[in-house]
C-alpha cells in the first residue's frame, strides 16, 4: 500500500489529529497488538476508510505517535525550563513538567514504552535524539560553571533514566501522584548526590 500523503486543507489537519488522538487513547488502553483500525476509526468517530487517506497502516500511526511524543515533550520541558535562572533550577523545573506530562497524557507514555518491542528504532531514535540534545545543555552548563565537570552524555542518560523511572513508579503507577513530594526529593539528589552533609 501507498504511503498515505500529508492532509493540505485546516479540515484535513483536523480530521487526522482527530485519528491521531483516537489512537492515543486506544493504543495506550489496549496496547499496540490489541487495537485495531476499527476501534481507532470508532474512537475518533470517523468511517474505517477515512483512516487510510491519512496513514497507511496502524504501524505507521503507532510510529507518528512516538515522534508526536518527541516533538511534544521536547517543547513542553523546553518552555518550562526557558526562565530558570541556572542549570540546577532548570532541572527542577523540567522534572516537574515531564511528571505533569506524563500524568496528563498516561496513554501516549506507554505508547513510547511499547516501541521498546513494536518499533526499536523508533524507540531508539526518540530517546538519543532527547539525550543528545540533553548533554549539549549540561555541556553549555558547565562551561558557565553552572555544574561541575563530567560527562555530559552519561549524566544526560542518567538524569532521563531517573525522570523515566519516577514516571513509572510515581506517576503512572500511583491513583493519586504527588509529584511535588518526588520532584523536591529527586531534585534534592540531583544538587545534592548521596554525600551526607557537612553537618552530619
Amino acid at each position: 500500500m501507498a504511503k498515505a500523503t500529508a492532509p493540505k486543507t485546516r479540515r484535513g489537519i483536523e480530521r487526522r489529529a482527530k485519528i491521531l488522538a483516537a489512537a492515543e487513547t486506544v493504543m495506550g488502553e489496549q496496547g499496540f497488538p490489541a487495537a485495531s483500525i476499527a476501534d481507532i476509526t470508532r474512537e475518533a468517530g470517523t468511517a474505517l476508510g477515512t483512516f487510510y487517506i491519512y496513514f497507511s497502516n496502524k504501524e505507521e500511526i503507532f510510529r507518528e505517535l512516538v515522534l508526536e511524543m518527541g516533538k511534544v515533550t521536547r517543547k513542553m520541558v523546553a518552555e518550562a525550563i526557558a526562565d530558570a535562572p541556572d542549570r540546577l533550577a532548570a532541572e527542577r523545573a523540567g522534572l516537574a513538567a515531564f511528571l505533569n506530562f506524563v500524568a496528563k497524557r498516561p496513554a501516549l507514555y506507554r505508547i513510547v514504552e511499547e516501541a521498546r518491542f513494536v518499533d526499536p528504532e523508533a524507540y531508539q531514535r526518540y530517546f538519543t535524539s532527547f539525550g543528545d540534545a540533553y548533554a549539549a545543555q549540561l555541556r553549555a552548563a558547565e562551561a558557565k560553571g553552572e555544574i561541575s565537570p563530567g560527562d555530559a552524555d552519561i549524566r544526560a542518560w542518567a538524569l532521563m533514566g531517573m525522570a523515566k523511572a519516577l514516571g513509572d513508579r510515581y506517576v503512572i503507577w500511583d491513583d493519586v501522584p504527588d509529584i511535588d513530594r518526588v520532584v523536591n526529593e529527586a531534585h534534592r539528589l540531583i544538587c545534592r548526590g548521596l554525600v551526607p552533609d557537612a553537618a552530619g
